[in-house]
């Protein structure tokens, strides 16, 4: 079961013996937070990098400096392995590559490649890798110098089933195959 929480105050004025009070607004107060959590939709064949049972959850945070801090919870999966994680552009589905490409913030022209370390890295894309402890959970974060708008924003994280490669060690961007999805309501 996957659900999707947003939490988003508003902004209230209160007006005191001439003093003007703000609850400030979501962006200027950090308290924009959106969480997607549940199982995940498998994109192949389990495995042993797969347990069935396995789970994540996923949230970005907004700051008043205007960053965004997204973080992937797994528990459940293999002991002890890296996994690549990345947001993609489009909702998870039943094929592999079904959720589209990796998200970037500056997207790469039409006709260049998706693994060039000019746009595959990342300061431009979202990227997740997270280690598992003993009992097969981890935690990771990103801290990312820009937000998300309602027409441009990731809609899934997949998992991959090795970690990222810099470019330096192999196609940048690349993670091995496509595990599991989570959907985001970025």
């Amino acid at each position: 079961m996957r659900t999707a929480h947003a939490s988003r105050p508003l902004a209230i004025a209160a007006v005191t013996a001439g003093v003007v009070l703000f609850a400030a607004s979501p962006s200027l107060a950090g308290a924009d937070t959106v969480r997607s959590e549940g199982q995940m939709i498998p994109m192949g064949p389990t495995s042993e990098l797969l347990p069935e049972g396995a789970s994540a959850r996923v949230r970005a945070v907004y700051d008043a400096a205007g960053d965004t801090f997204v973080t992937l919870h797994v528990r459940g999966m293999k002991p002890g392995h890296t996994y690549g994680a990345h947001a993609h552009v489009g909702e998870c589905g039943l094929g592999g590559q079904d959720a589209g490409p990796h998200f970037q913030q500056v997207p790469f022209p039409t006709g260049s490649s998706t693994t060039d370390p000019a746009y595959a890295n990342p300061g431009n894309e979202i990227w997740l890798d997270v280690t598992t402890n003993s009992a097969g959970n981890g935690s990771t974060m990103a801290r990312l110098p820009w937000q998300f708008s309602p027409e441009r924003a990731p809609k899934s994280v997949i998992i991959h089933a090795e970690r990222t490669a810099t470019g330096q060690d192999g196609a940048a961007g690349t993670a091995g195959s496509r595990l599991v999805c989570v959907d985001v309501g970025f």
